[in-house]
């Protein structure tokens, strides 16, 4: 499938809300995203606080995400709330986005869900592009691998990517696991831990306070 060609972004208005809606309306009627014939119709734009200090950032929405229009919801979601919250903050302080807009189709589908393709990460690139720009977070959180190769041109396993920082047009990004790998891990693991340090580094980053109980978390008991 041919990359489409990207029209310009421009959003409208003078206060990040407007120029986030505007964005939104950009987003429905994008021809490149709808000439795809890839993605189903129901848009799932962002939530949380346009002015915030912190993007996250997720793949694709899926099937309770284009339900509830909104990302980051359903088991995975609570995850994310949960880990906001040992963080000190909230989804309503965070701005959550994803760097394809539309839920990717697939014949006969229910409640199944695929990654989304190059060419459709392509076409809603340039509309992440401008939300950061709108939003300008002090840093960017990529929620897995699809995100640090879409976004960040970051290729191999999650554990190449992490405990560093990167940089996206200037601003920090830092790389973890998505927040649905923690459903398939029980009690303290190595993965949990992995996590709670890159966002032990964002809260560095953003000047969140950290508690030593907070440094402390996922830390293997003393025997």
């Amino acid at each position: 499938m041919a990359t489409p060609v990207i029209t310009e972004v421009k959003p409208t208005g003078g206060t990040r809300r407007e120029q986030l809606d505007s964005l939104q309306i950009q987003v429905e009627k994008s021809q490149p995203i709808n000439a795809l014939g890839t993605l189903r119709e129901t848009l799932v734009f962002s939530t949380g606080n346009p002015e915030a200090k912190v993007m996250f950032v997720g793949e694709a929405p899926g099937y309770l995400e284009e339900k509830e229009r909104q990302p980051f919801v359903g088991p995975a979601g609570q995850k994310l709330s949960d880990i906001l919250k040992a963080m000190g903050t909230a989804r309503d302080e965070v701005y959550l986005t994803t760097l394809v807009k539309f839920r990717p189709a697939m014949a006969g589908q229910t409640t199944n869900n695929r990654k989304p393709s190059a060419a459709e990460i392509a076409a809603c690139l340039p509309f992440l592009r401008a939300e950061i720009r709108i939003v300008q977070p002090l840093c960017i959180v990529a929620l897995g691998e699809g995100v640090a190769e879409g976004l960040l041109g970051l290729t191999g396993p999650i554990p190449f990517s992490r405990g560093a920082w990167h940089d996206f047009e200037g601003i920090p990004a830092r790389v973890t696991y998505h927040p649905s790998t923690l459903l398939q891990t029980q009690g303290v693991s190595t993965t949990k831990r992995q996590l709670w340090e890159d966002m032990l580094a964002v809260m560095e980053k953003i000047s969140l306070p950290i508690s030593e109980k907070q440094r402390g978390f996922f830390l293997p008991k003393p025997a």
